[in-house]
């Protein structure tokens, strides 16, 4: 009886855990990003499911990364609407940015897991780009989906600090090489 009840509680456990991957296409960055750089953060577009517009959440996904980066470096610009990368790439050195951070959102999917037992899904793309060598630095894919028993707390932009830090260490790990 006892295994018994140690085998549920530790089910119950695995439903509550959220999961993320994080798949970055260069790992071995060799320009790494120096504390004293700029970086202008591009807005994506809103996250879109089916039907389901959700209205605000690629100001969500610039505000995650703004505050990742924060935590390594002081000068970030957020753009205040949604453009192309090539729009993007032209705001960024106009801010006289050195490196523009370009999301976007591939899935976003916010349900009522409490009643529906369905896991929240998020799935972003995040493209480095180095303003002055016009070059990409890195990208990653991050997605993520929630726990089931989540009590409604969670939302899709809860699955991505963590991951998204995770990307941002692999890009200020040691200063910019010239």
């Amino acid at each position: 009886m006892k295994k018994l009840l140690v085998l549920g509680f530790i089910a119950t456990l695995a439903g509550c855990a959220d999961s993320h991957n994080l798949n970055v296409s260069n790992t071995e960055v060799v320009n790494k990003i120096s504390a004293s750089s700029s970086v202008y953060v591009a807005l994506s577009e809103d996250g879109r499911y089916g039907e389901k517009d959700y209205k605000g959440s690629g100001v969500l996904l610039s505000n995650v990364i703004k505050s990742g980066l924060l935590t390594k470096m002081n000068d970030i610009t957020v753009a205040n609407e949604a453009g192309s990368f090539k729009e993007s790439i032209k705001l960024a050195e106009s801010n006289g940015s050195d490196y523009l951070f370009y999301p976007t959102i591939m899935h976003w999917e916010d349900r009522a897991t409490e009643w529906s037992a369905k896991a929240d899904k998020v799935e972003v793309k995040i493209v480095t780009w180095d303003i002055k060598n016009n070059v990409e630095l890195s990208s990653a894919i991050i997605d993520g989906s929630s726990g089931l028993a989540t009590l409604g707390g969670d939302h899709p932009q809860d699955l991505l600090p963590e991951p998204v830090n995770a990307y941002i260490d692999t890009l200020f790990s040691v200063p910019v090489q010239n």
